[in-house]
């Protein structure tokens, strides 16, 4: 990906998206752009117009922490939006973000042993290892049960983002498909953002943003989130509704792959539905397979 292109739009839409009022001034009248203006952010983050318009035609190389972090403040940048800006700089610097280099593969690699061991041993939550492209890896027993309409008949490798976006059970799957939509786009520009040279998610963006509208706005509005913690609702076609809280654990023998669990609260439905998918999981073994 281009980076002068990313960090230009990122920060053009930052801007535009805040209200003078927003950053304590005042619109005054005959107001005619959206947004801020690129004198006001200058003039929040302490530098001048004109290296602050340097820095939004992309030519983000050489900028200083304290800039980066002025910039930070000035756009109301949240902690996913900062991070983005850090790896943003950092590519523009040519550093990488992790001195452990990412594997670049065509294909996904499967997850090792002693890795499905450990998930093996998690029996009431559900745990699943997905990389930065959105692949499903491997899950434990109950994760195979719950993402069975994701797997499907075939037991394929599924990849969650083409699964949101070009799969009409998703919306069935996910109750709140708009949010998880927003989401999923989020996670992928935030992991673009930290390798921007990844063919295989430049690859894999251009195939969802020719296939699916609704990825190719939500991929233009550049906005990125982390994952890390929360709650998602799902319907699942065995045992119905299911509200999971979920917790996000960096693999660190494996950069850019994570752990998801995905619990319910003690003594709720969910906790007893989960309880119910697992026993029909060993009822069909066959048909929550990942081969």
């Amino acid at each position: 990906m281009d980076n002068r292109a990313e960090v230009r739009e990122f920060l053009m839409t930052r801007r535009a998206r805040l209200t003078p009022e927003d950053v304590g001034l005042t619109s005054g009248d005959n107001r005619r752009v959206a947004g801020l203006r690129r004198s006001e952010v200058a003039m929040l983050a302490g530098v001048s117009v004109e290296y602050y318009a340097k820095l939004e035609r992309g030519a983000l190389a050489g900028a200083s922490a304290s800039v980066l972090d002025a910039l930070s403040r000035a756009l109301v940048l949240d902690e996913a939006e900062r991070a983005h800006l850090l790896d943003l700089a950092r590519a523009a610097d040519g550093v990488p973000t992790s001195g452990r280099a990412r594997r670049r593969s065509g294909r996904p690699t499967a997850a090792r042993p002693s890795l499905e061991w450990a998930m093996a041993a998690i029996t009431d939550a559900v745990a699943f290892v997905r990389d930065a492209h959105q692949n499903l890896l491997a899950t434990n027993d109950l994760g195979r049960a719950f993402y069975s309409p994701v797997i499907g008949d075939g037991g394929r490798m599924p990849n969650l983002a083409r699964f949101q976006f070009l799969d009409p059970d998703a919306r069935d799957f996910y109750p709140d498909w708009d949010l998880f939509a927003s989401m999923c786009v989020g996670i992928m520009r935030a992991e673009a953002g930290r390798d921007p040279h990844d063919k295989d998610m430049q690859d894999l963006v251009g195939e969802l943003s020719t296939r699916s509208e609704t990825f190719r706005r939500l991929w233009a509005a550049h906005d990125v989130r982390i994952h890390g913690s929360g709650t998602k609702r799902f319907q699942h076609p065995v045992v119905g509704e299911l509200i999971l809280a979920y917790e996000e654990f960096a693999i660190t023998a494996e950069p850019g792959h994570v752990l998801m669990v995905y619990t319910a609260e003690p003594g709720s439905p969910s906790a007893e539905r989960l309880r119910l998918l697992a026993s029909w999981a060993a009822e069909h073994p066959a048909e929550a397979v990942v081969d």
